[in-house]
């Protein structure tokens, strides 16, 4: 029996893992900012379910979290930064404030829960942090650029850390899930406020009220959280795990796209060392 704790339970993805993860037999942390939305998974798990109020942009709110879940199951073997929503806005529109809090739950938020349970994990030189990210760090659709940017951070983040923690015993793991049914492109979908009409036909396009994919994603949730659990209970793990058919082909077409640009422009890219 491992201990898991998932940030963002209320719905969508984190919701299904964690639910999930407790019908394996697990034990399950499950978090969310509003703990009525998840204290159901408590009640209905009572022996291994603990249900706690969590903001990841708070770092009291981490700190305590982590402990609770320590005094409750020992210790926290896999830590799944699943907490964050979307944004969409062409880069001129963004609005400094929303950008930042975009950040600061993606990005820093990511950074806080690491850092609380890392010590733990180190010290029992064993663990797994699964980050999520999103298809979007890689095709970078218009209109997403602050939610690709943020979620390509938390990909860099992840390698440098991988890297660092796996002489430790620890392993570290990004996730890109391409579109999957939840509620992702409804309630947890924000956006620029005042639209620029240069836009219209880019990121205009893709603007809450013009979306007509939400409710009709290809992407099982329920599935999704049997392949983290799956990926966990590997011995050899990967690096980055996509998540769909959606997010295995866009992946591919971005790559291919990028090696062409990088084999056209090789000859200048080589031209910049010293003569030898």
């Amino acid at each position: 029996m491992t201990t898991w704790l998932i940030t963002g339970c209320s719905t969508g993805l984190g919701r299904a893992l964690a639910t999930a993860v407790l019908e394996h037999g697990h034990n399950a942390v499950v978090t969310a900012r509003d703990t009525a939305k998840v204290q159901d998974l408590a009640d209905r798990y009572p022996d291994t379910a603990l249900a706690l109020a969590l903001d990841v942009t708070d770092d009291a709110q981490v700190t305590a979290a982590v402990a609770a879940a320590e005094r409750r199951f020992g210790a926290v073997d896999v830590l799944v930064n699943n907490a964050g929503y979307g944004y969409r806005a062409a880069v001129e529109e963004g609005e400094d404030d929303a950008v930042r809090r975009l950040f600061d739950t993606h990005v820093f938020g990511t950074v806080r829960t690491i850092k609380a349970v890392l010590p733990g994990m180190r010290a029992r030189r064993s663990g797994t942090v699964i980050n999520l990210s999103s298809i979007g760090a890689r095709i970078s659709p218009e209109g997403s650029g602050y939610y690709s940017a943020v979620k390509a951070a938390i990909e860099a983040l992840t390698l440098s850390l991988r890297k660092e923690i796996a002489p430790l015993g620890i392993r570290a793991i990004t996730v890109e899930p391409g579109a999957f049914r939840t509620d992702f492109a409804g309630r947890s979908l924000t956006q620029a406020a005042e639209p620029i009409a240069d836009y219209a036909d880019t990121a205009g396009k893709r603007r809450k009220e013009h979306d007509t994919v939400h409710g009709t994603q290809n992407g099982d949730p329920a599935k999704a959280a049997a392949a983290l659990i799956k990926v966990v209970e590997s011995e050899d793990t990967p690096y980055l795990l996509l998540l769909g058919n959606d997010a295995s082909n866009g992946f591919r077409a971005a790559l291919d796209a990028l090696r062409a640009d990088a084999d056209k422009w090789e000859p200048v890219s080589r031209s910049t060392d010293f003569d030898a």
